[in-house]
């Protein structure tokens, strides 16, 4: 399992390497991405063509997008771009306003994407859930194989704007794309190689942030709770003492806060159950422009489930 992993892990590093583009005031085509998973994505679909400049807003600096707010450095970009790059599914609420006056090509990334129904919140009766995504579960770049649609739909946005290097674009996509679906089949074995270690109990998770969901579909995993905490806050008592039945009804080992957000629900859950804490990653932030970011991103997620189950580690992290 460890040489499966780290042979994965050598391949990410290969595309570590940031690539060349030039000054946005400089560049021919500017391409500005809402969240860092399109941020990668559209950097590797663009690599190697002159003039063209991909950057992204300053949105990994929050972990809910519902509270984010564009800057004047914001502003200022989307003013110059000439494809905005969105997640879409109800994630850019902020953006609303700002898109109807931009005469920018927008590229919703998630056209074509299989979505899931969003997660009903765990809160008291009557109470107002203040974090609604809609429908639809905005949070779908966590399953590769969805992440791969976004890739085709960046790529095509490009083309359809710079014709001329229509073949590169393609050629860059179908490499971003093999990339993703042997990461995802990486994580899988991982995650299915355990799984038939552990026997009969499945690996449930309950997870403070909701936007796991796809990355639990993607990897057969049961998804028991998740509830969108705000930093600083606790939950109520219902939903502690809701999240502590399950916790010991299904004799969970290790409950899952998001990395940089609060842990002060999970840690009361903690302290009345005896189960740990383990952060998992929503890869909204990270540096540089590179691929291999995402890619040793959701790796690291599943080696941190299966050692957060297993009480050790089994597999070894990025």
């Amino acid at each position: 399992m460890r040489k499966l992993l780290l042979a994965a892990l050598l391949a990410a590093l290969l595309l570590a390497l940031p690539s060349c583009t030039p000054p946005a005031e400089d560049a021919r085509l500017t391409v500005v991405c809402t969240t860092y998973p399109i941020y990668l994505f559209a950097s590797a679909v663009a690599e190697g063509v002159d003039g063209v400049s991909v950057e992204r807003l300053d949105t990994g600096s929050t972990s809910c997008l519902h509270d984010y707010t564009l800057s004047i450095g914001d502003m200022k970009k989307l003013d110059r771009a000439d494809i905005i790059a969105v997640n879409g599914a109800g994630l850019e609420e902020f953006l609303e306003d700002a898109l109807e006056t931009s005469s920018a090509q927008v590229i919703d990334c998630s056209e074509g994407v299989e979505l899931l129904e969003n997660l009903s919140h765990h809160h008291e009766e009557g109470e107002e859930d203040g974090h609604d995504h809609g429908h639809w579960d905005p949070h779908y770049w966590m399953d590769p194989r969805r992440a791969e649609q976004m890739v085709r739909n960046l790529a095509a946005g490009l083309s359809e704007l710079d014709p001329d290097r229509q073949e590169v674009y393609a050629q860059n996509s179908a490499g971003a794309q093999t990339l993703l679906l042997a990461r995802d089949n990486t994580a899988r074995e991982l995650v299915e190689e355990y799984g038939t270690k552990r026997g009969t109990k499945a690996l449930g998770l309950i997870t403070f942030h909701d936007g796991f969901q796809y990355f639990a579909d993607a990897y057969g995993l049961t998804l028991l709770a998740a509830i969108e905490e705000e930093a600083g806050s606790e939950a109520s008592a219902h939903e502690i003492v809701e999240i502590t039945q399950l916790v010991r009804e299904y004799e969970i080992p290790v409950i899952f806060t998001e990395v940089n957000g609060s842990d002060a629900t999970a840690a009361a859950i903690a302290r009345e159950t005896g189960c740990q804490i383990a952060q998992l990653n929503m890869l909204m932030d990270g540096p540089d422009n590179s691929i291999g970011n995402y890619l040793s991103g959701i790796t690291e997620n599943a080696a941190v489930i299966i050692n957060g189950f297993a009480g050790k580690e089994v597999v070894q992290q990025g």
